[in-house]
């Protein structure tokens, strides 16, 4: 698993890495082609920033990670995923404003 500033980049086959050592984990799911994706990037970057040190936030491309696009059933991205404890509780398919990323965060952590 790299790491850029506060985000992990998951790397191919390392998503249940990431789960297992982050209690409280969002991953963002994206890909290099995806407009919306590269919209939705900077806020995930800064929720990254302004959570660090209770949600660990992570990038993963789907194009590289194909088998956990088929488990976790990721059919649009941009998708985030949630993660508490090593379950999936939720998930957020498109772009969606900082705002309602953070109430998700606050009902989640």
């Amino acid at each position: 698993m790299a790491m850029t500033a506060n985000v992990i980049v998951v790397e191919p086959g390392r998503l249940d890495e990431a789960i297992e050592q982050n209690n409280n984990l969002i991953v963002d799911c994206w890909a290099d082609w995806c407009g919306p994706c590269r919209m939705l990037s900077p806020i995930i970057d800064r929720l990254a920033e302004d959570y660090a040190g209770k949600v660990s936030v992570a990038k993963m491309n789907v194009d590289e990670n194909q088998a956990e696009v088929q488990r976790f059933k990721i059919m649009a991205i941009p998708t985030v995923l949630f993660f508490k404890d090593g379950q999936l509780v939720d998930q957020m398919v498109g772009v969606s404003p900082k705002e309602e990323i953070e109430d998700r965060i606050r009902q989640h952590f």
